[in-house]
């Protein structure tokens, strides 16, 4: 059967894809960012560009396609995300239609009883929408999901790690049916062999418990052999947990308040058991789940380059943050690619790092202070690149030659740095591109890279301006040293 997936860059559609592809679909993955799709290297899917904003790209992905899955969601777009969604599901219902698609299966959120939050109410109306079209549409509604990427995960990770006493708000009696992220794939799958009758359904996709935060924390911590203490407070009320939540977990806010909104309500469903009756599965405890989680981002496939979350590119640490904090410079550039490329590729050694080398360098000395390898390791060649090469207080992660170098740091840090150069062409010559990356070990890594964040802007800018004007080299210099 052919299926598109939209967000599939997501962590439901990351591990989509895959799947779909190995029971023998012919599986097409749309992303806003297509580099995002082609670094995981799947084999057997198609990637194409799509954004649920603009008509004319879901026309594109949507031929021949006879079961769409809409996995988009913008609630990191900002305050005013219900209306992007509300935009983006109307689109996709118009493009659906034209297109002649068979059916829409769509992953909402689990409903409470008691009144929804804006998140909440912006999923169910997201399912409404859809549904107004003439195309089928098979609703998923989902709580917490146990998988790497998701907030409610996440958030929990962290807290976990990091916070040996937490002082909790009252949404930690709140109840929830937390669902292994194995589990909601075998379903999500398992929805394309089911009879197509025509109509439209909504199912709740649960797991075997219903837990509070509470528990989801302690089992957590017993599962990585952590003691987790919780002191519940009163006075802090889900907005003030969720500003809290800024200064002690990487989930970004734009995720984390509208997260933190919904868990003032139970999300139990009432009606459990009628997915598991079309759908018979063993589903996994929300400690088994957690234990297969870990494990699973232990042996997931490496990338070609880094991917958020990417557990190489988190140092194998499960205590280190999965969400990243990040910097991105372009500068055009009238020079050709293939020049540029050459920088890049001589970079460090010998050669030095085109801006503040001594910056550099006097970095890589409180290095050896703290015990770490600091700069002593120069380079393999002058200028060439193999994986896995050390590089000065780096480690060669990823090459793609003329194109892109991933580089993982190894020196002493409260988390794991990785720094991305690339170049690609334009007209008239090509464009640069740094991008810095980094994953907090806590509330200690959170401070490093406030504390930080000015003089890394600085010398990021300037290294990627260095690489577009071209290293200047000086008379009488050896060629390889700037």
């Amino acid at each position: 059967m052919q299926v598109l997936i939209l967000g599939a860059s997501g962590y439901v559609g990351g591990h989509l894809a895959p799947r779909l592809a190995a029971a023998g679909h012919e599986v097409r993955a749309a992303a806003r960012r297509i580099d995002a799709l082609r670094a995981r290297n799947w084999d057997a899917v198609e990637c194409v560009r799509a954004d649920a904003l603009e008509p004319d790209s879901l026309q594109h992905a949507l031929v021949g396609v006879e079961v769409a899955y809409y996995l988009v969601h913008s609630m990191a777009s900002g305050g005013d995300f219900s209306e992007v969604d509300r935009r983006a599901a109307a689109n996709l219902r118009e493009a659906a239609a034209v297109a002649g698609v068979r059916r829409i299966i769509y992953l909402g959120g689990l409903q409470p009883s008691d009144g929804a939050s804006p998140h909440l109410a912006s999923r169910m109306e997201t399912g409404e929408i859809l549904r107004n079209g003439p195309t089928p549409v098979t609703e998923l509604r989902a709580g917490i999901v146990v998988g790497p990427g998701s907030a409610a995960f996440e958030v929990i990770r962290d807290l976990v790690y990091h916070l040996p006493l937490m002082l909790a708000p009252r949404w930690v009696r709140s109840r929830s049916q937390p669902i292994a992220l194995d589990d909601l794939m075998e379903y999500l799958v398992a929805l394309l062999s089911l009879d197509d009758d025509g109509r439209s359904h909504t199912y709740d996709a649960v797991g075997p418990e219903t837990l509070s935060y509470g528990d989801l924390l302690r089992q957590f911590g017993a599962v990585v052999d952590r003691k987790v203490r919780i002191v519940p407070l009163p006075v802090l009320s889900p907005r003030l947990s969720s500003y809290w939540l800024d200064l002690v977990t990487a989930v970004p806010a734009s995720i984390a308040r509208p997260l933190i909104d919904g868990l003032r309500h139970d999300l139990v469903s009432e009606r459990p058991d009628e997915l598991r009756e079309l759908i018979p599965i063993q589903r996994r405890s929300y400690a088994e789940a957690v234990a297969q989680a870990l494990e699973e981002e232990r042996s997931a496939a490496l990338t070609i380059r880094w991917t958020e979350g990417g557990f190489r590119y988190r140092r194998q640490r499960h205590d280190v943050s999965w969400f990243d904090k990040s910097v991105r410079v372009d500068v055009t550039t009238a020079r050709a690619p293939e020049q540029v490329w050459q920088d890049i590729s001589s970079i460090g050694g010998a050669r030095g790092w085109y801006y503040a080398t001594w910056l550099w360098r006097l970095r890589g000395a409180v290095d050896r202070l703290l015990g770490g390898v600091g700069m002593r390791r120069g380079r393999r060649h002058p200028s060439e690149l193999r994986i896995d090469d050390p590089l000065d207080f780096w480690r060669v992660a990823a090459v793609e030659p003329g194109r892109s170098l991933t580089l993982v740091a190894e020196m002493k840090l409260p988390g794991s740095a990785v720094l991305e150069l690339s170049v690609q062409a334009t007209e008239p010559g090509s464009m640069v591109r740094l991008q810095a990356h980094f994953h907090p070990a806590g509330v200690w890594g959170l401070v490093y890279w406030y504390a930080l964040w000015p003089v890394h802007m600085l010398i990021f800018r300037r290294l990627a301006e260095a690489l577009a004007n071209g290293v200047k080299r000086r008379a009488g210099v050896d060629p390889e040293r700037p």
